[in-house]
């Protein structure tokens, strides 16, 4: 029984990386925000989408100005039933106490903001 979840759970993370490109054409990009306690995924806020999707002007930005409002993200189910990545609220991340920022790769569908 416990290999049958096995290839279940395989079968669905191969089924999820393979309808990854076609949500490559989406214009939001997510970002994972962790810190010692929690991960937290978000999206710029459209203020701060020139800073593009380098992680790493991300970060410096973060550190720069101390402080960085988000839009954060979770998982929810459509109306159509599938699950998609949609946005929650809007938060500040600290730079104190945020160890690292990193692109989030997500096989579901990502709602943009409004």
């Amino acid at each position: 029984m416990f290999t049958a979840i096995r290839r279940i759970f395989a079968s669905a993370l191969v089924a999820g990386v393979l309808a990854t490109p076609a949500f490559a054409a989406e214009k939001t990009r997510l970002f994972s925000f962790v810190s010692e306690n929690e991960e937290i995924v978000a999206t710029l806020t459209p203020e701060d989408a020139a800073l593009g999707d380098d992680a790493g002007a991300i970060g410096k930005a973060l550190h720069d100005r101390g402080t960085l409002t988000v839009w954060r993200y979770a998982v929810r189910k459509a109306t159509d039933g599938e699950l998609e990545q949609a946005p929650l609220k809007q938060i500040s991340i600290a730079a104190e106490g945020t160890l690292r920022v990193e692109p989030y790769a997500t096989p579901l569908r990502v709602v943009p903001l409004q």
